[in-house]
């Protein structure tokens, strides 16, 4: 696991090592450089395997091809043997090496051979072209800018900010779609003119030009031909040996255990010596440890835990938001910073749940459509009239069914957040950017499975804006913060076609989510832990918003001089002052809000 930087053209060595510097976190164990006139790369390295070997930038054996990679790949051993009988050479036992020999002979249809998280660039010094390439979910980040007739790419944003072609300006279009979000959804980032590679896409770049292709899709075809046990053996089976692939180290793993089903499924089968686990001390809703300890002894496995003081919290958010390259309002992003801080005290890899809820079908709103489905026969027309009646009325919960179901699946569901309405962010900004309508960036993943169910639809639109906007985001970048490797062995190749194929009665139905995962769960641990309601990552930030101490910090940032130049101030403090006086829990939105002014100053305030 690794972090690297690099742009075209010839280059200052001092600009490469600054920009190298600015992801030492990534990579604490090693730095190097490759120049040739042509093509500048820098690479900061997490030895995890081949600790004496594998040193990058990496070149083929005629010196005609350099890699740089931050990932790691499960079945590297298998493609080596294949590789090796076609003739290449062999330098080191590190699975980067394969990459480079693979690209050799097989071109961008390695990828699809591929098994495991992967960011890589590879520089073909021949033909002059730049190849690159981005895993199948999005669990490693590579960004790219065109700026001054350069490609600037790397593994973080901050990493181009030194180099003297960067022009560091805001995206509007950005902030206002995160509003909606609670984070930058698609390929724009908030930095205007820098992008993210989507997960599963390759790019060659050559004379200045950019072509970017998809090379995979996650499938969903139920087969209805299987019984409960039948499905519940193939998980077993295919998670056991996702995990072993995913355990592949030279340095010892470990693994995050919250209260949660998935987690606790990763720790029971990993068999690793150590657990870790974080909370708040605001009561048991938000402190999973006790939970987390009481598994740990029945496994049996030593588990290492730490409560988070409000002042850690609120002390450590501008870091973290640094860290994240652009504004992410998960509060459960900051737990996850502590979480990584805890483990890499004790070691360099650790395992955790990310991608079950997506895959398996984990998450409780996915239940809705299910919920009352005679009323989506009503003719759409009149489900409108009656959502608009109810949305003019006072809140209440009853209410707000109609107001949702007033709306076809495709606009009122964009993901596990939906933050601010179109309406509400054109009230609080001064001047929408014109963003597109929220609905409209998640419509062509609804357009690709037009003829699925509704659950599977929810699913599938996750998985590709969800699932890689928020929870990757913060799995990669609160790990490398503290120079950890986070692994997540729900999301893999061979995991994902199983669960592709599972019927949608066995993923969600009226007594549980993921229920043919717990099912497999409940062989590895007690019902307590494998029928627990998904919850998320309790974080008590309502909580904290109706303090004095917190409420007075918000309040400034909601009247200084950076909400001034993006917001209607005044309307910023009501949405807090509801919250305080208990009118409406506005605690998402305004965290959303308030997370953004905290990463600005962060990037755009002079100190």
């Amino acid at each position: 696991m690794c972090g690297f930087v690099g742009f075209t053209g010839d280059g200052d060595q001092g600009v490469l090592r600054s920009m190298t510097d600015a992801i030492a976190h990534r990579g604490p164990d090693d730095a190097q450089y490759h120049q040739d006139g042509q093509i500048s790369l820098g690479f900061r390295r997490l030895s995890i395997i081949d600790l004496e070997g594998g040193r990058q930038p990496m070149l083929n054996e005629d010196g005609t091809k350099v890699l740089v990679f931050n990932g790691e790949i499960y079945n590297y051993r298998q493609l080596k043997q294949d590789l090796v009988q076609a003739g290449h050479d062999f330098k080191t036992a590190a699975d980067s090496e394969v990459l480079l020999h693979g690209y050799e002979e097989y071109g961008p249809a390695l990828l699809n051979k591929l098994r495991g998280m992967f960011a890589f660039v590879i520089w073909d010094k021949v033909s002059g072209q730049l190849f690159g390439a981005r895993d199948f979910f999005g669990i490693k980040p590579l960004y790219y800018a065109q700026m001054g007739g350069q490609l600037l790419f790397g593994s973080e944003i901050k990493s181009f900010l030194p180099h003297p072609s960067f022009q560091k300006e805001l995206n509007p279009r950005a902030l206002e779609s995160y509003l909606s979000f609670q984070y930058s959804p698609g390929p724009e980032t908030f930095f205007k003119n820098v992008y993210k590679l989507p997960p599963a896409h390759y790019f060659k770049y050559q004379a200045g030009r950019m072509e970017i292709s998809r090379y995979w899709l996650p499938q969903f075809q139920a087969e209805e031909d299987k019984t409960l046990d039948q499905w519940v053996e193939a998980i077993e089976k295919t998670f056991d040996d996702s995990v072993q692939a995913h355990k592949i180290s030279d340095v010892e793993v470990g693994s995050f255990l919250s209260s949660g089903v998935d987690s606790s499924y990763v720790a029971c089968s990993a068999h690793v010596d150590k657990t870790f686990t974080v909370g708040f001390d605001n009561g048991e809703r938000y402190n999973e440890t006790s939970y987390a300890k009481e598994l740990s002894e029945l496994i049996p496995v030593k588990n290492i835990s730490k409560v988070i003081s409000p002042e850690e919290f609120w002390g450590h958010f501008p870091q973290i938001q640094y860290h994240m390259d652009e504004p992410l309002a998960d509060p459960a992003a900051v737990a996850l910073y502590f979480v990584c801080s805890t483990a890499a005290q004790h070691l360099k890899v650790v395992l955790s749940g990310e991608g079950a809820d997506e895959i398996f079908g984990g998450y409780n709103i996915y239940k809705e459509p299910l919920e009352m489905a005679w009323y989506d026969k009503i003719p759409l027309p009149i489900r409108r009239l009656i959502g608009k009646i109810a949305g003019a009325l006072p809140a209440h919960r009853g209410l707000n069914f109609l107001v949702r179901r007033g709306k076809p699946l495709e606009e009122r569901f964009i993901g596990n957040a939906y933050m601010l309405q179109e309406k509400e962010r054109r009230a609080l900004l001064k001047q929408p950017a014109g963003a597109p309508a929220p609905h409209n960036l998640v419509k062509p993943y609804y357009d690709m499975v037009r003829d699925k169910d509704p659950v599977t639809k929810m699913q599938f639109v996750d998985l590709n804006m969800w699932m890689v906007g928020d929870i990757l985001l913060k799995a990669d970048k609160m790990s490398m913060a503290n120079s950890l490797e986070l692994r997540v062995p729900f999301l893999d190749k061979e995991v994902m076609a199983l669960a592709g194929r599972i019927p949608l009665r066995y993923r969600v139905n009226s007594e549980n989510t993921k229920y043919a995962m717990r099912q497999a769960a409940l062989r590895r641990m007690p019902e307590k832990w494998a029928g627990k309601k998904k919850l998320g990552f309790p974080v008590p930030t309502r909580v904290w918003l109706k303090e004095d101490k917190y409420y007075e910090k918000v309040k400034q940032a909601f009247t200084s001089p950076q909400a001034e130049a993006f917001f209607h101030t005044d309307k910023l403090v009501k949405l807090l002052d509801d919250h305080k006086s208990g009118k409406a829990d506005n605690s998402r939105k305004v965290w959303t809000v308030y997370t953004f002014l905290v990463w600005y100053k962060e990037f755009f305030v002079e100190r």
